[in-house]
């Protein structure tokens, strides 16, 4: 099985790879270099059964060679970041509507055998029903959103008209290794995470009341593997969320972070927590059902929020150095 990862050097696409190369299977990995990292496959990048292509999915040509030949796609590339797609919508929508239909054509005219692709929890929406159920959306709160609702539609219409098996899994708050800590759009966990340890205080957007479904990658590695390789013909052409079914504030998940990271260095304890404004496009909420998951790809979740979370510390104490 031959299996192309877009983002590869992106902290969920690496993962995936390292994931896939271990499971014995082939793995090809496209990324561009803009949010992705070329450190994150070092540990594998030798593997005999790996290879990188350098591309961009914005151009249709690149997208056509890298899946030439290809089984499966595992489709990660885009620019995250509600804030980034705020600042800036035109180039969003360039990467994660544009490229991710070149990755479609490209996919239907190379044959491939399913298309599985990261979708999003931001799709919810103003949407204030709790847990989030698949078929019931809100209205889009940011470019952001707006890109990966798309992304659901044309996936759909590419499965009904042309026939290529899809599977979207709307990811909902992943965090873990390999996850940057730096940078102007870095997530909430690795960038607290950072700053614990070079002794800074984080700042909590609003008061640290809305809460967050956060995902353990371990998790979302489980359902990558299971949308490729389920043979229950109800499970395809579907969309799915990818959580743990539970939540925690912002403000619990700040001093479950500083109680974990004072073990390692107990001055971190003292580290006082600051509260910021309300951010633009955030949802005060999200908590995922993951029923339709369990039921259609027997999905199984390893990992809940605090398990994986200790895994997360232990790795950043070590590598962040």
């Amino acid at each position: 099985m031959k299996i192309l990862i877009t983002g590869a050097a992106g902290f969920i696409g690496a993962n995936l790879c390292e994931y896939m190369l271990e499971k014995g299977y082939t793995v090809i990995g496209l990324d561009n270099f803009s949010t992705g990292h070329a450190y994150n496959l070092n540990e594998f990048k030798e593997h005999p059964k790996f290879s990188f292509i350098e591309g961009d999915i914005r151009d249709f040509d690149s997208c056509l060679k890298a899946t030439e030949g290809k089984d499966y796609v595992l489709h990660q590339a885009a620019l995250g970041s509600v804030p980034r797609s705020l600042l800036d919508p035109i180039t969003s929508n360039e990467v994660n509507v544009n490229g991710f239909l070149n990755m479609l054509e490209a996919s239907r005219q190379n044959n491939i055998k399913r298309f599985v692709y990261a979708a999003s929890s931001s799709t919810y929406g103003d949407s204030k029903a709790l847990p989030k159920v698949e078929k019931n959306i809100g209205k889009p709160l940011s470019p952001y959103a707006i890109t990966k609702y798309v992304n659901e539609l044309y996936a759909d219409i590419y499965s009904s008209a042309y026939g290529l098996e899809t599977i979207g899994l709307r990811y909902f708050n992943v965090f873990g290794r390999r996850q940057d800590p730096n940078g102007a759009y870095a997530a909430v966990i690795p960038k607290f995470v950072g700053q614990f340890l070079k002794g800074e205080s984080p700042q909590i957007n609003g008061d640290g009341s809305f809460s967050r479904d956060f995902t353990y990658i371990d998790n979302v590695i489980q359902m990558n593997h299971l949308a490729i390789t389920t043979k229950n013909s109800r499970a395809i052409n579907q969309i799915y969320n990818t959580a743990v079914g539970d939540r925690v504030t912002i403000l619990e998940m700040t001093k479950l972070i500083r109680e974990g990271l004072s073990q390692f260095d107990s001055s971190i304890r003292k580290i006082e927590i600051k509260f910021g404004p309300d951010r633009n496009g955030d949802i005060p909420h999200s908590q995922a059902s993951i029923k339709k998951a369990q039921n259609l790809l027997n999905y199984n979740p390893t990992h809940t929020f605090e398990k994986g979370l200790k895994e997360s510390l232990t790795w950043y104490h070590k590598n962040l150095k």
